[in-house]
């Protein structure tokens, strides 16, 4: 292992019970005067988005608002919000919403002043530097969810509505000025929802724990991600109304994310080419991916989570760890094959090809290929 590494960690954020009502303090700290709300469809309607339209009105910010998003937000979204924002004379996003409001308000706000196609600047090499970074729109994140945690990243993943493939798009400016995390928002989430992303939180946390790069700050939070995930979103689930289990799984999603700085691995590899053909959900297509790739890398990540065990509550180290994680899901009703949410294998070379070219690959403890990759999908399927 070679101990060196590029450390990067994240943004100002407001944390706490309603400091939603805050918002106008920060857009006036990251320099927004006409902001654009981007959320997804799902919540344009509901009470909290409302409600901070109406925060945005009376500090004479207006109501702004984009929400043609999809779950899996593409290209075709992003045009769409970029005409929209162009439209309104905006000066800034506050991205609302889960994961697919937060990545495409981020969108946004980069690709409004870009003159090159969006792909130009996938999570490749340099690709970043491609980007006029005087043109990037300052950006103040909202979570409505617990589980993405893309309000601390500087990426958003946008899918090819024409080849199905889900890209990164990376600019250090895409990392939000400002974060709100305000836990009521997230109370109104459904159960499944709240299992879902709550899940994808959790395995950011086990899949930075996993990887073998370097980088101590990142093992820790992720460690202690894991115990929040497991002590909390049991909670949450049970009564969507339990502040304390909201807000610590707020932390947890946000953890996560900060985490896989260090890598991620095997289970976003095979999930993002899952979404982007059959349109899952993220969180809960990772959760059905966890138990086959802990087995798979049992040989390289054993001696770390025999350690982690103890002090996340679990007995028999990373088998006893196996065994939690297949019962943690099925606590909350996650199927145990993909084929329960849709999936078939007559798509198997395309999901194989979209796995071995996803950047999470790099993070995996074990060599992906093409061959263990087609193996892995057919366990999961």
């Amino acid at each position: 292992m070679s101990l060196v590494g590029n450390w990067s960690y994240p943004t100002a954020m407001k944390f706490g019970a309603g400091r939603i009502k805050e918002l106008p303090e920060a857009c006036a700290q990251a320099g927004m005067k006409r902001p654009l709300l981007v959320t997804d469809k799902g919540l344009a309607d509901l009470p909290i988005t409302q409600a901070t339209l109406d925060i945005m009105a009376a500090a004479g910010l207006g109501r702004g608002m984009f929400s043609d998003v999809d779950p899996n937000p593409s290209e075709i979204n992003l045009h769409a919000g970029v005409e929209a924002y162009k439209a309104g004379g905006h000066d800034g996003v506050i991205a609302f919403g889960g994961g697919s409001g937060l990545d495409l308000g981020k969108m946004v706000a980069f690709y409004a002043g870009q003159t090159r196609t969006i792909w130009d600047f996938e999570d490749i090499g340099d690709w970043w530097t491609r980007a006029d970074a005087d043109a990037i729109a300052p950006i103040i994140a909202v979570p409505t969810t617990a589980g993405t945690g893309s309000e601390v990243g500087r990426a958003s993943i946008i899918t090819n509505s024409v080849t199905h493939e889900k890209k990164i798009i990376f600019h250090p400016k895409v990392l939000p000025t400002v974060v709100i995390a305000d836990p009521e928002l997230t109370m109104g989430m459904p159960k499944f929802i709240t299992a879902g992303t709550g899940l994808d939180a959790f395995a950011h946390c086990v899949e930075a724990f996993s990887s073998p790069h370097y980088h101590p700050m990142s093992q820790g939070i992720a460690l202690e991600g894991m115990r929040l995930v497991i002590d909390y979103l049991p909670r949450a689930y049970a009564d969507g109304t339990d502040l304390e289990a909201r807000a610590n799984m707020m932390s947890a999603a946000a953890m996560g994310a900060t985490a896989f700085q260090k890598g991620l691995g095997a289970i976003h590899a095979l999930s993002h080419p899952v979404g982007a053909i059959f349109n899952t959900h993220h969180g809960t297509t990772n959760a059905v991916c966890m138990p086959a790739v802990l087995e798979f890398n049992a040989a390289e990540i054993a001696d770390r989570f025999d350690r982690a065990a103890g002090y996340l509550g679990i007995k028999g180290g990373f088998k006893g760890f196996q065994s939690f994680v297949q019962d943690f899901n099925d606590s909350f009703e996650i199927p145990r094959k993909l084929s329960e949410m849709g999936v078939s294998a007559d798509q198997m070379d395309a999901l194989v090809e979209g796995a071995i070219k996803d950047p999470s690959c790099g993070g995996n403890p074990v060599e992906l290929t093409r061959e263990n990759l087609r193996q892995l999908f057919e366990d999961v399927i």
